[in-house]
């Protein structure tokens, strides 16, 4: 699947704008950011984008703030290129994971080491979002549990699980790429009890989980959270993630409002990770 790269320019790069306009691509379908020492660039698949909605939402903006815009196609071949040329870098989270590419060659040594091979889905760890929910992962008693990972991009929070001893994974997403990447990205790891299935919440049934892993936008997880809820397992914990701090009260009642009990967050740089049990 192509994606569509959005390059904005903003005045005097204001980060408070950025952190505005971040939030508000992400309502209509954006699903991952880059800042900027100009501005951001943002990725949305070719099949959500909306240039009426994206040209209304610069437009509301206020005046000067966005000096311009403009959008490139990324296919699908050049998504490790596009990814060197934006510096993905080695990563180490909480001294324990090391995140990092094939074709790094100097890295430190962790506990734990996650290959990722770039490609049209997203998560490697770089983000807050991920980062957060990596060491939630690596605070939590995940032995021999049945693990949920929805919004899995590219399966690396479900193949950190499996590393920390999760009886078995299982990883889902709407999109073709975080499908094919996840399951990439697990040989690449030698990790071999991750299911892998195309969709979203509607493929929830009758399978339980002691760990439930969503990083995704906002209004997702409020109309999954009910959903979420019937599958843990009595003393599960839920982890999510991808939305702001001032979207944390929204997340809180829609996570009451199912039976479910805050367990605590945390947050970086404005971005939330909150934790619920039940």
């Amino acid at each position: 699947m192509d994606y569509i790269k959005i390059t904005v320019n903003i005045q005097d790069a204001k980060e408070w704008f950025t952190d505005v306009l971040i939030s508000e691509m992400g309502n209509i379908g954006f699903e991952s950011f880059e800042e900027t020492d100009a501005g951001l660039e943002a990725y949305i698949s070719i099949k959500e984008y909306d240039e009426k909605k994206l040209t209304e939402l610069f437009s509301s903006q206020p005046a000067n703030e966005i000096i311009n815009w403009n959008k490139e196609v990324i296919k699908d071949q050049n998504w490790n290129e596009e990814w060197e040329k934006n510096y993905f870098n080695p990563l180490v989270v909480a001294e324990e994971c090391l995140v990092r590419a094939p074709f790094h060659k100097d890295y430190p040594q962790c506990r734990y080491e996650i290959v990722i091979e770039p490609n049209m889905a997203f998560g490697t760890g770089n983000h807050e979002t991920t980062s957060m929910m990596l060491e939630a992962i690596l605070k939590e008693d995940i032995a021999g549990k049945d693990v949920l990972d929805m919004g899995c991009g590219t399966g690396i929070l479900g193949i950190l699980a499996s590393m920390k001893g999760a009886k078995k994974v299982l990883a889902i997403d709407i999109d073709e790429w975080p499908v094919k990447g996840t399951l990439e990205n697990a040989n690449l790891n030698n990790v071999d009890n991750i299911i892998v299935k195309q969709g979203d919440a509607a493929l929830l049934g009758n399978e339980r989980f002691d760990v439930i892993l969503a990083n995704i936008h906002k209004n997702v997880l409020i109309q999954d959270l009910p959903k979420y809820a019937a599958v843990l397992n009595k003393n599960g914990k839920l982890f999510m993630s991808g939305f702001y701090k001032e979207d944390l009260d929204p997340i809180t009642t829609a996570a009451l409002s199912t039976g479910l009990r805050a367990a605590g967050h945390q947050e970086k740089n404005r971005w939330i990770m909150a934790a619920f049990h039940n």
